[in-house]
């Protein structure tokens, strides 16, 4: 019988990893439990001891033992006397990754060149099945500490950025992502919790040209943002977003910010930032 997982001290935006479970159906169990490892390790934000990795994910300890020793060996984790950590390559890769996007260096440019959106916390996401993960982020002047940063993973449905992904799904496909119990968690008590809310919230989403997360995801934080459309047959969509305090809205601020967010996905998707 497998333990309990052990408690998480990271960001709510990290998933938590269950233990494997019919690993033999993976065509290569080996990196089936390595990449639980690299998982588990990313959640917790913290080193592990052996034990608790073996406990955690429900393998043999002996295993486990072989599988961080090969980690190490391609620096993807490292050891000290706390337990493994993640290793420097896992820097490398992620960064190799987020290179791959194009528009991720001139979104850091067109922030701090917008008289606007340079004070504001904005955000590239894109969609990974029921939730967003974030690819970059630009502090501006205050940043907000419960919002997401990179790597983060937070719930599509409560989130602009994942609002404004998911409205351009057909809403049978909507209906489809989001079958399954607990897709839909109540982040807050504003959070959209139901099918049918989620299509109404995405149909609204599309005659405005833009979402937005009023309290959904963190009471007081309103978030907007625009769809920044594939550049290359294939690609994925992101979506730019902005998250202030609900507070700090004055008569005309959210046009303003939704303005200069339309400008800057306009500048974002020309053709010339597609490399050769």
């Amino acid at each position: 019988m497998t333990a309990a997982p052990i408690p998480s001290t990271h960001s709510p935006g990290r998933a938590p990893v269950p233990p494997i479970e019919d690993d033999d159906k993976s065509p290569a169990p080996a990196v089936t439990r390595a990449a639980a490892i690299l998982t588990l390790l990313a959640e917790q934000g913290r080193p592990l001891g052996l034990t608790d990795i073996a406990r955690t994910l429900g393998l043999a300890k002996s295993s486990t033992l072989n599988l961080c020793i090969a980690l190490e060996q391609a620096h993807l984790v490292s050891k000290n006397e706390l337990g493994y950590a993640l290793g420097r390559k896992t820097v490398e890769l992620g960064g190799a990754y987020v290179r791959g996007f194009d528009l991720i260096r001139e979104f850091y440019r067109v922030c701090a060149e917008s008289v606007v959106l340079q004070h504001e916390l904005l955000q590239i996401a894109m969609l990974d099945g029921t939730s967003v993960l974030y690819l970059a982020r630009h502090e501006g002047r205050a940043p907000l500490r419960l919002s997401a940063t990179v790597g983060d993973r937070f719930p599509a449905t409560v989130t602009a950025v994942g609002s404004v992904l998911l409205a351009e799904l057909d809403p049978a496909a909507v209906r489809d992502r989001f079958q399954a119990a607990g897709s839909l968690p109540a982040w807050t008590e504003n959070s959209v919790t139901t099918v049918d809310g989620l299509l109404a919230k995405l149909e609204a989403t599309r005659e405005r040209g833009y979402a937005v997360d009023d309290g959904e995801t963190n009471a007081g934080v309103y978030g907007l943002a625009v769809l920044l459309p594939p550049k290359r047959p294939g690609s994925e969509p992101l979506a730019l977003g902005a998250s202030l305090m609900k507070a700090s809205l004055s008569p005309g601020r959210e046009e303003l910010i939704v303005s200069e967010l339309l400008a800057a996905r306009d500048h974002l998707s020309s053709p010339g930032l597609i490399r050769p």
